[in-house]
């Protein structure tokens, strides 16, 4: 695991933006995996802001999101296809058709988990995974637990993700309570993983992730087994270690 270490929000995202540029450059037919939430929106608008100025090429690139609420519709401002449009896509010349989300709208899902397994494999599997980190270790929906999941799965929302996602809704009624989230192994089938980290709010759960045992109960500890992970995180989110 490389660790690289960023002044502040601005050059976390300079530097991770860096890191997707240099694989769409070395492979310009690539799978990226993208995340969604806060962090890695400062790194979405670098990239946009290059492609502007004519430096990268999506036109071959392929996604796959980590993961979407269950019961959302991809007009729904909160579901993350609309994030991801909003943020990335719609700026940039990547072929929609090769945009990939689990199915929100999918009501079976043991139907919508498969069909999203099935498009990963489809598509070759992914170049590099991009990936947050929230305050309880989750990595995409993969919350706290008694084991790691493989494959795509429906996931009950824990109280601390519902309450973290709260801001982003009119009401704690309205913020769903289901997602479709790729699995543990899913993301460690990537053949390269970024994680993007910031705030001294994170700090602990580095900690724990990277420096702490390998367990379910903090998802992302399972990445220190991955043979070629890169954190870029900031000075805040490193300083408890």
């Amino acid at each position: 695991m490389k660790i690289i270490k960023t002044k502040d929000y601005q050059d976390m995202s300079r530097k991770a933006a860096n890191l997707i540029s240099a694989q769409i450059m070395m492979k310009p037919e690539c799978v990226l995996g993208l995340a969604t939430g806060s962090t890695p929106v400062g790194l979405y608008r670098q990239l946009v802001e290059w492609y502007q100025k004519g430096d990268l090429d999506f036109s071959k690139v392929t996604s796959v999101n980590l993961d979407e609420y269950k019961g959302l519709t991809r007009e729904n401002e909160q579901s993350y296809y609309y994030f991801m449009n909003d943020n990335l896509f719609q700026h940039v010349n990547i072929d929609k058709k090769r945009t990939h989300l689990p199915d929100g709208m999918e009501p079976d899902s043991d139907k919508a988990c498969t069909d999203y397994n099935g498009i990963i494999e489809a598509v070759g599997g992914i170049d590099l995974q991009l990936l947050g980190l929230g305050h309880n270790g989750h990595i995409g929906f993969n919350e706290p637990c008694d084991h790691f999941e493989l494959g795509t799965h429906c996931v009950d929302l824990t109280e601390s993700t519902i309450q973290a996602n709260r801001r982003f809704f009119e009401s704690y009624e309205a913020v769903p309570r289901q997602a479709y989230t790729m699995g543990i192994g899913n993301i460690m089938k990537a053949r390269k993983i970024l994680v993007v980290v910031s705030g001294e709010d994170k700090a602990e759960i580095v900690k724990k992730a990277f420096f702490g045992p390998v367990t379910p109960q903090v998802p992302a500890s399972i990445l220190q087994l991955h043979p070629d992970v890169c954190v870029v995180a900031d000075e805040a989110a490193l300083s408890g270690i």
